[in-house]
């Protein structure tokens, strides 16, 4: 097969029954595959593609490694010149996958692509994960056009046109075999959340191109394994911010021509904490105990995840860098 389409799944059950037969049949033609990774669900849900869906090939893991310890796991081993990623809660029309192929072939630099993500509850307006494409404030904020913080814009075709981001979100991404294989794929300490952005960011340090390819529409519930309430996603949010920051930035400062870029990555590390600080102190005026605990924790587990080492050299700055802070934007 030239392109694996893998979902890798942990308690859809009910998404799997219900987006599996258009995402499959939205294949055909194209040399490619769709193939299911279980994540130790409890629901059935491996029992249930064995008796519904006998057809689609499915890897059964042992206990839940997360998305980025399963998909590094589900992915290693599968040959196919393209890798898709794509969450069971996402509905495809059938001709979203052609638009990514073509534009991977005619554009050998690219070494990520995504398309375009749509509400599946309200079509007219962009979903959170990715919406057009995604970008990272100087302080590790990620937004993306058509998403800054909670606010989402209605989609009339102001990002239709292919745009070189920072990032695309995992909930549905392209990714080259090759260029996953040489970057060891996701970084496993994530867990969950912000990994993609960590491996498209050093993607482009290792000089490939990352494209929001609006051409290819999909529609994403999004909430489907951890609900936007969840004090857990929300450490593991604040915990990855710090992770992609301490991975990233030295490179990115080299590449900007700094002398010390551990110490502007430590000073803007710092920053960071201190702006998590805050969001801690209004959690706890608010009376909510458990997210003030997860940012608490979410510090506690990077300073024990931490691992600087040597830094890099980039050929080039990466796209999709924002030099301001976001947040003030997202609050007005």
């Amino acid at each position: 097969m030239r392109t694996a389409v893998v979902i890798l799944n942990y308690n859809t059950k009910e998404y799997l029954r219900k987006f599996l037969p258009g995402l499959v049949a939205s294949t055909e033609g194209l040399d490619a595959q769709v193939i299911v990774a279980d994540n130790a669900s409890k629901d059935g849900s491996a029992e249930m593609m064995k008796e519904e869906f006998p057809d689609i090939p499915l890897m059964v893991l042992e206990e839940n490694y997360g998305f980025t310890g399963g998909y590094n796991r589900a992915l290693k081993g599968l040959e196919a010149e393209f890798y898709v990623l794509i969450n069971s809660d996402i509905e495809v029309p059938g001709d979203w996958l052609k638009p990514l192929l073509s534009w991977m072939d005619s554009h050998p630099e690219c070494g990520a692509c995504g398309p375009k993500l749509i509400s599946y509850n309200d079509r007219t307006s962009f979903e959170y994960a990715g919406a057009a494409g995604g970008f990272v404030d100087r302080y590790g904020y990620p937004f993306c056009r058509g998403r800054v913080l909670q606010k989402l814009e209605k989609d009339n075709g102001q990002y239709n046109n292919p745009l070189n981001v920072l990032w695309c979100s995992g909930a549905c991404l392209m990714v080259r075999s090759s260029v996953w294989n040489a970057l060891g794929g996701l970084d496993s300490r994530f867990f969950a959340h912000m990994e993609e952005i960590d491996l498209c960011w050093r993607m482009q340090l290792a000089g490939w191109k990352v494209t929001n390819v609006p051409e290819s529409v999909v529609y994403h519930i999004g909430g489907g394994t951890l609900p936007n309430e969840s004090p857990f996603k929300l450490r593991l949010n604040f915990r990855n911010n710090l992770l992609l920051l301490e991975n990233n930035l030295p490179a990115t400062f080299k590449a900007m021509g700094s002398k010390h870029p551990q110490c502007r990555t430590r000073r803007r590390i710092l920053v960071r904490m201190l702006l998590d600080g805050c969001s801690a102190l209004v959690y706890l005026l608010k009376g909510k105990w458990s997210f003030f605990k997860a940012v608490v924790t979410a510090h506690k587990e990077y300073r024990q995840l931490r691992t600087p080492g040597v830094i890099p050299d980039a050929p080039k700055l990466p796209e999709g860098l924002y030099n301001g802070w976001i947040v003030p934007k997202g609050l007005l």
